[in-house]
């Protein structure tokens, strides 16, 4: 399988990421939390199988692809690459709190990634934030006409974000 095949199917992951993670909102916003219980086992593995393949992806672009991380590229990953442990800890003990733990996180990366994401269609908006050898306004990965690796990632940090508010609006109404 070649980049263009990859990206394909990262494009495909990311949607439905991007699916889970607005319904995720929805829940939490118009929902009410006894519905969420037959949900609650899965929510934090599913965040942490998600953290892990945005970063495995973003690994494979950077280390086989050898597409060179702009410097927004290394602030999503480094919000990224530490949930991966976070989640996957969390998930292995079956420790709710985790989701408070990768929360700040996740939050961060939506904001990172929105920005990052804009820069593509508005690349003047730079605003000296990027490096003239890996500008972050470059497009490495452009499927079908605007998927790219930011958008990917933004869609990654919402459904995660999404799936954490699940899970931490569950345990609000347990703990009452």
């Amino acid at each position: 399988m070649g980049t263009d095949q990859f990206s394909v199917l990262f494009a495909l992951l990311a949607f439905m990421a991007l699916a889970v993670g607005v319904v995720s909102l929805a829940i939490v916003t118009f929902g009410k939390a006894e519905k969420l219980r037959p949900i609650a086992d899965v929510v934090l593995p599913l965040a942490f199988v998600i953290a892990l393949t945005s970063t495995l992806g973003s690994l494979y672009y950077s280390g086989i692809a050898n597409y060179r991380p702009c410097r927004l590229c290394w602030w999503q990953r480094i919000m990224m690459y530490p949930m991966v442990p976070v989640l996957g800890i969390a998930t292995f003990r079956k420790d709710i709190m985790g989701a408070w733990y990768a929360l700040p996180l996740a939050l961060g990366g939506v904001g990172y990634g929105l920005y990052h994401t804009q820069l593509r269609w508005w690349p003047a908006e730079d605003g000296g934030s990027c490096d003239v050898d890996a500008p972050c306004s470059a497009v490495w990965v452009n499927t079908w006409g605007f998927v790219s690796i930011p958008f990917m990632a933004t869609c990654g940090f919402i459904a995660i974000t999404g799936l954490l508010a699940v899970r931490l609006k569950l345990n609000r109404s347990l703990a009452s």
